[in-house]
């Protein structure tokens, strides 16, 4: 087994929440922009990709040097290992950026990195003809930033957000990888009650479902690596055998999912069937401020409507009032709000406990948090 650098991408905003996923595996890693690096074999990767709820992508730093023009990317591309990573029939179309750099033209960039490539390995594997291209696909990328490029390998192939479950959305539907982030980023665990009032397509209980059953995000779809030559044929079997030894199937939960829309509601009926979470997450059609509940020390967790349309905000502010009503007679619950409303906190009618900045897609949010109190201990007797 080799041992690669590996960088697990990641939204603006989350890499800490990333880091941590990748320290709970195991692995030590440094943080930076969009991105967590660490070290890992193809054990590493597999089981990244498997358990990760909130990175984009898994990728293997190829290559990574300064390169002011043309021929410097050639030359320093074609040094690199390629022999190591595809083999004779590969087949690997070059994706490209580059940013505040003296190569700016990306369709160059990639041109000049795949005839780079293709000389190495035609010298690698004594072909005099062009290269097939038939078989396993490599999917690489240049990254050009400050004229320093950066050549990875995708490990992933679709997004990590891409679970496998959801068969049908919403109009504007969260990543599922936010999701679990907006739940990690509470106080929430399994023994407590968890309620989305803004459901739609169920991501967020669904998410938190497989949070408090420990299922892996990625036990329910392939990965673009397992048909690499350089990984064994035992590497995913363990990754997934791993995943099904530590899931607690067993775990009672108490996750409710509410929508104004019943067809809303129907469709997340259907994609929690599909994640094999069955009745597992209860969902009602509701409006927020008909919310009643005697359960104690829940966790409330949603994405409302932001009102970015400028005819929907008197109906969005309405309905932020209405739930902060409505909320404040949760008085052990914690609440946790994401929209780019700012000001939602006048409506809702509380000063949140602490806002986070995110980004939903491409709009800026701020995760509002309204902290509750502590739930009390539990005897270990009970």
């Amino acid at each position: 087994m080799g041992t690669y650098t590996l960088i697990a991408t990641a939204a603006m905003g989350l890499e800490a929440i990333v880091a941590r996923e990748v320290k709970d595996l195991g692995y030590e890693c440094q943080v930076e922009n969009g991105k967590v690096m660490f070290k890992g074999d193809e054990t590493a990767i597999a089981r990244a990709n498997m358990w990760l709820r909130t990175a984009d992508r898994i990728k293997i730093l190829v290559g990574e040097f300064k390169a002011y023009s043309f021929d410097e990317l050639f030359e320093n591309t074609k040094k690199l290992p390629w022999e190591n990573y595809l083999p004779e029939d590969a087949e690997f179309p070059v994706q490209g950026k580059s940013v505040k750099s003296k190569l700016y033209s990306v369709p160059d960039c990639q041109a000049i990195v795949k005839k780079a490539i293709v000389e190495k390995l035609r010298k690698a594997y004594k072909r005099t003809s062009w290269l097939d291209e038939t078989g396993p696909l490599y999917k690489i990328e240049v990254a050009i930033h400050k004229d320093t490029a950066s050549i990875t390998l995708d490990t992933s192939g679709q997004g990590l957000h891409k679970r496998g479950y959801r068969i049908g959305q919403g109009e504007a539907p969260l990543k599922e990888t936010l999701a679990a982030a907006l739940i990690k980023l509470t106080t929430w665990n399994p023994d407590r009650p968890f309620l989305d009032p803004f459901c739609g397509s169920g991501t967020i209980p669904i998410e938190a479902a497989l949070i408090g059953q420990n299922i892996a995000p990625g036990f329910n779809r392939e990965f673009l690596s397992e048909n690499w030559s350089f990984f064994s044929d035992d590497i995913w079997d363990k990754a997934r055998m791993e995943a099904e030894d530590l899931a607690n199937y067993d775990q009672p939960l108490e996750i409710i999912g509410t929508d104004i829309d019943h067809r809303m509601v129907n469709v997340s009926k259907e994609n929690a069937l599909e994640a094999g979470l069955g009745d597992l997450v209860k969902f009602k059609q509701m409006q927020v401020k008909d919310f009643t509940t005697d359960l104690e020390y829940g966790v409330v967790v949603g994405n409302p409507p932001y009102g970015e349309r400028l005819g929907e905000r008197p109906e969005v502010e309405k309905m932020y009032k209405e739930m902060g009503q409505a909320f404040q007679k949760l008085d052990t619950w914690s609440v946790y709000m994401l929209t780019s409303h700012e000001d939602f906190e006048q409506f809702y009618g509380k000063p949140a406990t602490k806002k986070r900045k995110l980004f939903n897609g491409f709009i800026r949010t701020d995760y509002y948090q309204y902290w509750g109190p502590r739930p009390p201990r539990k005897d270990k007797g009970e």
